[in-house]
């Protein structure tokens, strides 16, 4: 009886505690959910279109319907964008933004758990784009492409420069193993003696490792990141929970997708190389990277840029920031892109 009576206690504390914490969460989604108002004259739109033969999932803000139209390719490669909308909020006075979800990842994982290729994300992304040009009536849009996106940007504004007015990358890949070499090495020298045994053990060659060994060297580059540490952990998890876009089984689908994408597209990410697409661009080309990004590496990002030629270009560094520069700097990041006055 008196063992029945302690199951009790322990179950009854335990409901308090989740009922407490799913209360908080609901007073959080609602305080966001009134930030994130739309006003009159602007949209707030969230659907799925059907892309590439399956329903994408696709998110529409802004404040005005006349502004530019920013279609935002997340990164990760399983890792959407959307979730970050209350930190950017300041854009959508300036901008209609456009996030969407890929092949695999968070909304549209209900519609299909396979991360498709990245060929087929371009075509997808070229599909989307040319949806929401007609969708929202503009001639063109400006593309803003982010880490891992930027491996979908580069060939698309090559492939389609018809879509857009500009293209804009942020967190940029280059060469893939040149950047992962170059950041091992710079985790390095910043690890503990306990992270620099991690490191060791997994071998400073790019080419032999396999995901598990990735992952360790991308753990302990965010975690000695000097200037934001662990910023993945701290700005994604907390804003999918409170999310008022996600359910609870939504912001799961979230973080299962961004862990599966990543273990389907391993190979071909790991082979990616900017370079074989080509530095020739029809549309303007913009760099706004973080000046010390410690994930992909700035000075491998400039060295692409300089080899860029297009019709016009212009690079912007982000002092104080490092990977993700766009939602750990927002305001920086938008008083960039009015000055290279991307409209």
């Amino acid at each position: 009886m008196f063992g029945m009576t302690i199951a009790f206690i322990a179950v009854a504390l335990a409901a308090t505690v989740v009922g407490a914490a799913l209360a908080k969460r609901e007073a959080r989604r609602n305080q966001i959910r009134k930030y994130l108002e739309i006003g009159p004259n602007g949209i707030a739109e969230s659907r799925y279109v059907r892309i590439g033969g399956i329903d994408q999932w696709v998110q529409i803000r802004g404040e005005d319907k006349e502004n530019p139209v920013l279609f935002v390719l997340h990164g990760g490669p399983g890792s959407p964008y959307a979730v970050f909308t209350p930190l950017i909020r300041s854009w959508e006075k300036h901008y209609t933004v456009v996030q969407w979800d890929r092949r695999g990842c968070g909304m549209t994982r209900r519609n299909g758990k396979d991360a498709g290729t990245f060929d087929q994300l371009v075509n997808d992304a070229a599909e989307m784009a040319a949806w929401i040009r007609d969708y929202l009536g503009k001639e063109k849009l400006i593309l803003l492409a982010g880490s891992m996106g930027t491996m979908i940007g580069v060939p698309l504004a090559r492939k389609r420069p018809d879509l857009f007015e500009a293209f804009v990358c942020t967190d940029m890949y280059a060469t893939m193993y040149d950047n992962e070499r170059a950041g091992y090495e710079m985790a390095l020298l910043r690890a503990t003696p306990r992270q620099r045994k991690r490191l060791e053990r997994i071998g400073a060659d790019p080419q032999r490792w396999d995901l598990k060994a990735w992952q360790v060297k991308m753990d302990i580059a965010m975690k000695t990141d000097p200037v934001t540490p662990n910023a993945v952990a701290k700005l994604l998890f907390p804003l999918a929970f409170a999310s008022p876009l996600y359910r609870l089984r939504d912001a799961y689908a979230l973080l299962a997708g961004f862990m599966s994408v990543q273990k389907q597209m391993y190979a071909e990410y790991c082979a990616y190389d900017a370079y074989r697409h080509g530095t020739r661009f029809e549309v303007p080309f913009y760099l706004v990277q973080g000046e010390t990004d410690v994930l992909t590496i700035t000075e491998l990002a400039e060295r692409y840029y300089e080899r860029v030629e297009a019709p016009e270009k212009a690079i912007e560094l982000i002092p104080n920031a490092s990977h993700f520069a766009a939602f750990t700097q927002p305001e920086a990041f938008l008083q960039a892109l009015r000055k290279l006055k991307v409209a």
